[in-house]
């Protein structure tokens, strides 16, 4: 997998490129102090994960990011927490804080060359047969999954796919998050954000802005968050702040 890092900060960038090195596991390509200059390098080559910082002069990293195209993996990299809720609605990969930890960037990494793998050319052909009651059947390399509801911890909106957790496996399928939950009859089933379905019965735990299954950090959506309180913690916790 190769990367670029897109930050206004020299130290920041200096930064990033060594932690990025200590990893050996992704090939930076190139540095670049705004966000114009990078869009004009993704012209002429082929980039598989944008390091990217949000506050940034000319041209915001929220605003490039919505000028890339779908296929462009993203990681943010900022040092406002206040981001966080819009960069995952951007579809980014993650969502780092500045200073960066190196246990949290190589976790990070991990998911991005994960999504690569699902996203390739073999896997992205997966495709929902049908749907029961209980359980949907996933084409997927020429072979058919049977995915229990009860075995599926949450599903997550990957740009024009759907990322199925479940307790063995992760699957990626060709179809928005919306369609994927109405075809869920559970009512365990909940939207919480622009990009994740989770399954209350495997919150591990939350807060007032991210609910927390296995390892994962999922962020309730402001729209979303009313509804997630009154169903999951029946409305009796302050929801606000």
């Amino acid at each position: 997998m190769n990367c670029i890092i897109v930050d206004d900060e020299p130290l920041a960038r200096a930064e990033m490129r060594s932690l990025i090195n200590e990893t050996s596991k992704v090939e930076i390509l190139g540095e670049f102090s705004n966000a114009p200059s990078a869009l004009d390098f993704l012209k002429t080559n082929e980039v598989d994960l944008i390091f990217l910082d949000i506050e940034m002069p000319m041209v915001t990293g929220l605003e490039f990011a919505e000028m890339l195209p779908k296929k462009s993996l993203i990681i943010f990299t900022t040092a406002y927490s206040q981001y966080a809720l819009k960069s995952y609605e951007l579809e980014a990969v993650d969502y780092l804080l500045k200073p960066i930890d190196a246990k949290r960037l190589e976790k990070a990494i991990e998911k991005a060359i994960l999504y690569t793998e699902l996203l390739s050319k073999d896997t992205v052909k997966n495709t929902v047969e049908s749907n029961t009651a209980d359980f949907l059947f996933i084409k997927a390399d020429r072979r058919f999954y049977k995915i229990s509801f009860s075995d599926i911890k949450f599903i997550e909106g990957l740009k024009d796919y759907v990322v199925i957790h479940t307790r063995q496996q992760k699957l990626i399928t060709a179809m928005n998050l919306k369609t994927i939950h109405q075809k869920i009859s559970w009512n365990t089933f909940l939207r919480v954000s622009k990009s994740y379905v989770v399954n209350l019965d495997f919150i591990d735990s939350f807060d007032n802005h991210n609910i927390y299954i296995d390892e994962f950090e999922i962020p309730i959506g402001e729209v979303y968050r009313s509804d997630f309180f009154t169903n999951y913690a029946g409305g009796t916790l302050n929801s606000e702040g």
